[in-house]
C-alpha cells in the first residue's frame, strides 16, 4: 500500500547520503521512526537510510566519508553520523524492501519513504495503526519478542508515544513472555528504554503500559508494589497515581530529576501504618531501599541513584510563607549535605504539590515567596556546613580536655545546630564559651 508523502529538503547530509547511494546503483529509503514521526507531525529525532547494499559495498561507495560499523544481527553503519541499515538477515532480494520491513519490530515503525515516486511504502498497514493509536507486533509477534525481548518495553514506549493501545495478540504475547526479561535482556537496556520514556510529553503512560503488560513488576517493583494503595487523608488519589502525576508534572529536559518524581514516594508502601484509625506514612522519604535496589540492578550509575535517593530523602523537608530563617538555613545545610541544588529542590516541590488532587497547586506568588527565603539566606555566603565553623575537633579537644573520640564529633555537631540558630555566634571566643558550657553525655 503506497501513499504520497513529501517530506522537506533540509538535512543536506542526508540526501548526500541517499543521492550516492542512487547514482552507485542501489535502492535507498528513508525508514522506521522517520516515516512515522512526519506521519505523526513531529521532528524526528533522526533518520534511517534503509538500502540494499550490503554493509560491505556501502563502506566501499563511502570509503572517503566518516563511516563507523556496527551490530550482527541487524548490521548498520553511518556516514558522516546518519545511520544506514542493510537489508536485514537472508532477505528477498526480489521483494525489497518490503522483505526486510517485515522484521522490523511494530507496524508503525515498518514503513518506508521513496526519495523518487514520494510513496509510503507500507506493507503491513502501520499507517491504519498509527491513526488507530494500536501497537501491533510486525508479521509474526511471537518471532518478533523472540528476536529481542527488549521489544516488549520498547512496546510501552511506543503506546505512551502515540497514546494508545495494544493490539489483543501483542497483549497476550507480551504477558506470556515477561519473564524473558530476567533472563534474556541486559539490564543496561532497559535502563535506556527508561530514560528514552522520559524523554515522552506524559511518561506516565509508559508506567501505565508496563503495568498493563505486567512488566512494571519486572522494572520497577518499588513502585508496582504501590498501585491501588490508598494516598491517605492527605491526599484525592493513590500513591501510584500521585506518582504518574507528579512525574508528568516535571521537564523533560531532566531524565533523572524526572524518574526521581515517578518514585519519589515508593517509599510509602514499608512506611504505611494505621494510627488513631487513619492511615499515615511517616518518615517514608527514608524508605529508599527498594528503590536504590531497583536502580542499582538496573545499571543505574552510582551518582544518578545518589542524586535520585536525595530527592527522595528531602522532598518532605517544609518550606512555606512562615518558615524562619533558621528553618531556612536548616533546608540549605541539608540540601548541600545531599548534594542538591536548592531549584531541584523546588521543582520537586512544586511537581508534588501539582499531583496531589486533594490540593491546589503552588500560585507563581507563592513560588516566588518559598524562593525569597532561601535567596535571604543565600545572599553573600555560601551555603553553612561543618567545615565552616570557626573551630575544629582539635580545639574542643584541648579546650575540654578530651580524648579523641565520638564525644568530640557529637560537640561539634551540637556547636552546628547552635550556629544554625545564630550565625553571629560562628565566632572562636563564642564557640569556646559554648563549647565549655556543653555537658558531655556518657
Amino acid at each position: 500500500m503506497k501513499q504520497l508523502l513529501i517530506l522537506p529538503e533540509g538535512n543536506p547530509g542526508l540526501w548526500f547520503v541517499i543521492d550516492t547511494l542512487r547514482k552507485n546503483g542501489f535502492q535507498a529509503y528513508i525508514a522506521g521512526g522517520a516515516v512515522r514521526d512526519f506521519l505523526l507531525k513531529r521532528k524526528p529525532d533522526d533518520f534511517d537510510i534503509l538500502t540494499n547494499a550490503s554493509i560491505k559495498e556501502v563502506t566501499i561507495v563511502f570509503q572517503d566519508q566518516k563511516i563507523k560499523t556496527m551490530g550482527k544481527t541487524f548490521p548498520i553503519c553511518t556516514i558522516n553520523g546518519i545511520e544506514i541499515s542493510s537489508g536485514r538477515a537472508k532477505f528477498d532480494p526480489a521483494n525489497f524492501p518490503e522483505s526486510d520491513l517485515a522484521q522490523r519490530d511494530f507496524t508503525i515503525n515498518s514503513m518506508a519513504w521513496d526519495p523518487i515516486s514520494k510513496n509510503i511504502i507500507d506493507p503491513f498497514n502501520g499507517k491504519k495503526d498509527l491513526e488507530d493509536a494500536m501497537i501491533r507486533f510486525t508479521k509474526d509477534p511471537e518471532k518478533r519478542i523472540a528476536e529481542d525481548p527488549a521489544r516488549m518495553i520498547r512496546a510501552c514506549r511506543f503506546a505512551a508515544l502515540i497514546n494508545g493501545s495494544f493490539s489483543l495478540s501483542s497483549l497476550e504475547l507480551i504477558l506470556a513472555n515477561k519473564d524473558k526479561l530476567d533472563t534474556f535482556v541486559a539490564k543496561e537496556r532497559i535502563q535506556s528504554e527508561i530514560i528514552k520514556a522520559m524523554g515522552l510529553k506524559r511518561p506516565s503512560l509508559f508506567f501505565k503500559a508496563l503495568k498493563k503488560t505486567d512488566l512494571l513488576s519486572k522494572i520497577f517493583p518499588s513502585l508496582d508494589r504501590c498501585h491501588g494503595l490508598d494516598g491517605g487523608p492527605h491526599h484525592g488519589e493513590t500513591v501510584f497515581e500521585h506518582c504518574l502525576m507528579v512525574g508528568d508534572a516535571l521537564s523533560k529536559s531532566m531524565p533523572v530529576l524526572r524518574l526521581a518524581g515517578f518514585l519519589h514516594d515508593a517509599g510509602k508502601f514499608d512506611a504505611a501504618n494505621i494510627k488513631e484509625g487513619k492511615l499515615t506514612f511517616a518518615g517514608h522519604e527514608n524508605h529508599t531501599r527498594a528503590v536504590i535496589h531497583d536502580l542499582e540492578r538496573l545499571r543505574f550509575s552510582i551518582r544518578d541513584i545518589t542524586h535520585i535517593t536525595s530527592l527522595i530523602k528531602t522532598h518532605m523537608r517544609p518550606l512555606t510563607d512562615q518558615t524562619t530563617p533558621k528553618a531556612a538555613r536548616r533546608l540549605l545545610s541539608m540540601l548541600d549535605n545531599n548534594g542538591l541544588d536548592y531549584r531541584d529542590f523546588m521543582r520537586m516541590r512544586i511537581a508534588d504539590k501539582k499531583g496531589n488532587l486533594a490540593k491546589r497547586p503552588y500560585t507563581i506568588s507563592e513560588i516566588r515567596i518559598r524562593l525569597k527565603k532561601i535567596f535571604a539566606q543565600m545572599e553573600g555566603q555560601k551555603t553553612f556546613d561543618m567545615n565552616h565553623l570557626k573551630i575544629n575537633g582539635n580545639d574542643i579537644i584541648r579546650i575540654l580536655g578530651l580524648e579523641p573520640g565520638p564525644d568530640v564529633g557529637r560537640i561539634k555537631h551540637q556547636l552546628f545546630e547552635m550556629v544554625l540558630d545564630d550565625p553571629e555566634v560562628n565566632n572562636y571566643n563564642d564557640l569556646e564559651k559554648l563549647c565549655l558550657s556543653l555537658q558531655i553525655k556518657k
